[in-house]
């Protein structure tokens, strides 16, 4: 099974090092010295790494054949793709695999059903469920521990704990607050 684990960012320097978007929890073992990637588009790659390091917390890689500013800056957001075993796991029992997360059902903490995830989107400051609703629109869910409170893979759900106003358009209201502040405006 093939897993999407960086996108190749700007040219960092002169001797073709790339930033790097990291898009898996171990990036020691699949951005490693010597991993063969394949790339989207495939006719970029197959890449494989010569160096690696970080620098102002971003990483920085160099690929075999690549020199210049301009053979790294070539590469921009091309995908990192790493063969993976599909039995294997992360060794976190909190982390997933996005493969293990596409087709949960996901229902909220009082068992109403509310659709099926369709896609994981990575964004920079967290990741994102996108949900396909029964009637085919989507909804996003924050992939965080305050909103998804449960993923059981044997049951293939997501259980979810949604603010207001998340799921739908209902959006809960303090009405003792209005009513403070209409009686504080009567005297």
């Amino acid at each position: 099974m093939q897993l999407v684990v960086a996108r190749i960012g700007r040219a960092h320097g002169i001797k073709g090092e790339v930033t790097v978007e990291v898009r898996t929890d171990e990036p020691e073992l699949r951005l490693g010295p010597g991993a063969v990637l394949a790339t989207d588009p495939a006719s970029v790659g197959p890449l494989t790494i010569e160096t690696g390091r970080v620098h102002s917390g971003r990483l920085l890689l160099r690929f075999e054949g690549v020199r210049d500013r301009n053979g790294a800056e070539a590469l921009r957001n091309t995908l990192l793709i790493a063969e993976v075993d599909p039995d294997e796991v992360p060794e976190d029992p909190d982390e997933y695999y996005d493969h293990q997360l596409m087709d949960l059902d996901v229902v909220t903490k009082d068992g109403e059903e509310v659709g099926r995830i369709t896609e994981i989107s990575h964004l920079p400051s967290q990741d994102l469920f996108v949900v396909e609703r029964s009637d085919g629109s989507e909804v996003y869910i924050p992939f965080v521990e305050e909103i998804v409170v449960e993923i059981d893979l044997e049951e293939q759900r997501a259980v979810i704990d949604p603010p207001p106003g998340l799921i739908d358009d209902r959006v809960v209201v303090d009405s003792s607050a209005d009513d403070e502040a209409a009686t504080e405006a009567d005297a």
